[in-house]
């Protein structure tokens, strides 16, 4: 049987060029793979597979003969398009914000929802947020363990978060403030270094941290804050979940971190948490306090796994725990889970 067609709309992004090396380093379950974008980057020449592949335009044509498009584009563009391409008989896995809270549309992080997969009316499947996707390779496993029934969470979210508009002017602000040692000693004086250069952040990102991610929501919360709740309750299946988020950007070009506070159903240990997380899936252990051994981006960036560690059980509460987890927000936080998704459905046609 012929290998199932792959589209990537959105390949010349950050994220999907991360898609792009991904299917070129995995096993490879795909026949064709046609690259797409909009009219601006239309033309150019990318290499997937050792192949060059010229990227087409998007347009309903482009969809023609795909069997499965994986989408990393703005949220409007994944509204628009992404039924275009199910109408014509694509499955759609999007990465976007667009649909993932329609309750007709799974939402799906594979080593924990798989089998959400097999619901698809619209023909459109959803990739979870960076954070989330993150976050709950940890906490799931430990769900099953213990019964999850609250969650406190500080996310400390980096600076590919906002695409590649984001790396760049964490790079241009370091730039303006290296070498000055009195910056940060004086209140204002960052912020003079930096000018009017803060890019898609409310406040300079170097030398700083900024509490505000995303758009402002209800009630003060912000729409990263409630991304983290809605996303994290529909994975697992746990529409009641007590979910509190602070979501803070930090001067880290990639690797999202989530410090979590877990409460369970029952007593839980950190040894027991230990072993539980040994044996997770897409989860690397690293919990050595003593020698230094903490789960950190500057370590995860470039690997696949979420990194957890800092595991203790709170002081005063036998089921409750405090851990800190990492990962690579390109990677599993996007293109990697995106990836996944398509090659779960794509073993579907080989059945």
């Amino acid at each position: 049987m012929a290998q199932p067609t792959l589209a990537v709309v959105g390949a010349t992004g950050s994220v999907g060029a991360v898609m792009l090396d991904l299917l070129s380093s995995r096993r490879n379950v795909w026949g064709e793979i046609r690259l797409i974008a909009t009219a601006r980057s239309a033309g150019k020449v990318l290499t997937c597979r050792g192949e060059q592949l010229v990227v087409r335009e998007l347009s309903p044509e482009a969809f023609d003969g795909i069997d499965v498009a994986m989408f990393d584009v703005p949220d409007d563009v994944a509204l628009q398009w992404a039924p275009i391409a199910a109408s014509r008989g694509t499955i759609v896995v999007d990465n976007s914000t667009a649909f993932r809270m329609d309750p007709d549309i799974p939402l799906v992080v594979p080593e924990i929802n798989r089998e959400d997969l097999q619901h698809r009316p619209r023909g459109i499947v959803s990739s979870a947020n960076a954070t989330t996707a993150t976050m709950v390779m940890a906490v799931a496993p430990l769900h099953a363990e213990y019964g999850l029934r609250e969650l406190v969470l500080a996310s400390y979210q980096s600076a590919s978060g906002a695409g590649q508009y984001g790396i760049d002017t964490l790079h241009d602000q370091l730039s303006k403030v290296a070498g000055d040692r009195l910056l940060g000693s004086r209140p204002g004086n960052v912020r003079q270094a930096v000018g009017d250069d803060l890019g898609p952040f409310p406040a300079p990102l170097a030398l700083n941290v900024v509490p505000w991610s995303g758009e402002q929501a209800a009630l003060g919360w912000s729409t990263e804050e409630l991304k983290l709740r809605n996303e994290t309750r529909k994975i697992l299946a746990l529409p009641a979940l007590k979910v509190s988020a602070t979501c803070v950007r930090v001067p880290v070009v990639t690797g999202h971190s989530i410090a979590v506070h877990a409460v369970f159903a029952s007593e839980v240990t950190a040894d027991g948490a230990r072993q539980v997380l040994r044996n997770a899936p897409g989860v690397i252990l690293v919990d050595d306090p003593e020698a230094g051994e903490f789960p950190m981006p500057i370590d995860a960036v470039g690997t696949d796994p979420s990194w957890v560690g800092r595991i203790r059980r709170a002081m005063d509460d036998p089921r409750a725990l405090s851990l800190f987890v990492t990962g690579d927000n390109r990677r599993k936080g996007a293109a990697l889970n995106t990836v996944q998704i398509a090659e779960a459905i794509a073993a579907e046609f080989g059945k």
